[in-house]
């Protein structure tokens, strides 16, 4: 009698692919308002009351969400680059199809009360 399994015929799972998430620049900041239940303009407002802006690094930034609101890393690198420049990004994912694709090159940091 054989030992080999015929191909396809596995009794294990397969792994599968990773999935695609579609989360954008601006889906970042509205879920760590979800999370913290604050704005993301009051959250910059925040940190910049604690004296974070444009040459504070990123980890030490990062720490106060944390702290503070507890906000992660992935949500908190969103936060980071708001409180460091301002709700302008990049147009590069602007109408792109891409996992990190925006609708506009400007944030909405009014919250989702206001759409």
């Amino acid at each position: 009698m054989s030992s080999l399994v015929t191909p396809g015929l596995c009794s294990y799972p397969r792994p599968t692919a990773p999935q695609e998430t579609d989360m954008s620049f601006q889906a970042y900041l509205d879920n760590a308002e979800k999370k913290s239940g604050r704005t993301p303009q009051e959250i910059v407002d925040l940190a910049h009351a604690q004296g974070f802006g444009a040459d504070t690094l990123a980890g030490p930034i990062l720490a106060w969400l944390a702290d503070e609101l507890e906000i992660g890393r992935g949500h908190g690198m969103a936060l980071v680059h708001v409180i460091k420049n301002g709700p302008e990004i990049s147009a590069k994912h602007v109408g792109t199809t891409g996992s990190h694709r925006d609708e506009s090159a400007l944030l909405r940091l009014d919250g989702l009360a206001n759409r």
